[in-house]
């Protein structure tokens, strides 16, 4: 009998002692409760605390969570009806408060959440919602954070996951984007063109300055070159004026000579004449010659000759005049 009564005694004291011993695992915190009062928060790993005197309250997650925010038709500041869903991410950082302040944690951040996106979307036109996602989560972020202070939590992001226009609306953007880019080509095409004509009209200026500054200078030539040849005329004609006033007659025949030859090379290389007929005798252009001849010899100091007076000219039979 007294072995009996000491195995169930035993029994009764090891069952006790396991039933005492709470292990608490890693990233989880317990409430710890005396008589349905919460007194003290048991922390990861093995804790002791006497059966039937001491329970355990609740199970706290104090890892990083994830809820998610169920799809919202949310009407914004211009009227435009939407859809919209989001995750919020919190982590809990005091467990006796997320425990005891707050029933159904999951539940309350969830409803919190979306009542503020109906808020903050709701004072927002539906181009700023499309092109201000940033800005909403920030704002979603700082009310859900402050209003979930006392629950013992802290809010880490809140990110819109998704926002859906009425299809009609999706279909007016898509026509207005196109306008857009289609504005934006021709204004850029014009533009361009623009600059292609601006090219060109520099372009044709610059030539027109350099052709009048090309004329310019030949022009300059020209005259300078005409100037010099007036120069060399004058000069020349100045000594023939001061050979006569001398009493050389033979300049006189010199110039007319210089003449008389000139008139007659170009009848010889005109291209329209190929056989010449001169109203002409040759000895007129022998003695011219000759006068030119005894001019030289008179420059050069040596006597000469009078020259031979020119012959009177035959006629021919297409001559006029007296036969």
């Amino acid at each position: 009998m007294l072995t009996t009564f000491a195995l169930t005694v035993t029994f009764l004291v090891l069952f006790y002692l396991a039933v005492s011993v709470k292990v608490v695992r890693q990233g989880y915190q317990y409430t710890i409760e005396r008589f349905g009062r919460f007194t003290e928060v048991a922390r990861p790993g093995l804790n002791f605390y006497p059966a039937f005197f001491y329970a355990v309250g609740r199970k706290i997650n104090m890892m990083e969570q994830v809820v998610d925010i169920p799809g919202q038709e949310i009407i914004t500041k211009d009227n435009a009806m939407v859809s919209v869903d989001g995750v919020v991410f919190f982590q809990v950082l005091d467990a006796a408060k997320a425990a005891y302040e707050v029933s159904e944690l999951y539940v309350a951040i969830m409803q919190l959440a979306t009542t503020n996106l109906r808020t903050v979307m709701g004072s927002m036109d539906l181009d700023e919602t499309l092109s201000k996602r940033d800005e909403i989560n920030a704002r979603l972020l700082s009310v859900v954070d402050h209003a979930t202070n006392a629950w013992g939590i802290k809010i880490t992001r809140v990110e819109l996951k998704d926002i859906r226009p009425p299809a009609d609306i999706v279909n007016a953007m898509g026509r207005q984007m196109k306008a857009e880019r289609e504005k934006r080509a021709l204004i850029l095409e014009s533009e361009g063109l623009r600059a292609s004509e601006i090219l060109k009209a520099e372009g044709q200026k610059q030539s027109q300055i350099l052709e009048a500054e090309g004329r310019r200078e030949a022009a300059f030539r020209d005259a300078e070159a005409r100037e010099r040849e007036a120069e060399a005329e004058a000069k020349a004609t100045q000594m023939v004026s001061e050979a006569i006033a001398s009493g050389n007659a033979q300049a006189i025949n010199y110039f007319i000579a210089q003449k008389y030859v000139e008139a007659v090379s170009q009848f010889a290389t005109s291209p329209n004449a190929k056989t010449i007929l001169f109203p002409v005798e040759a000895t007129q252009l022998i003695g011219t010659l000759g006068g030119i001849g005894a001019l030289a010899k008179e420059a050069l100091g040596e006597d000469a000759p009078p020259p031979s007076p020119p012959t009177a000219p035959r006629r021919g039979p297409f001559g006029q005049g007296p036969a």
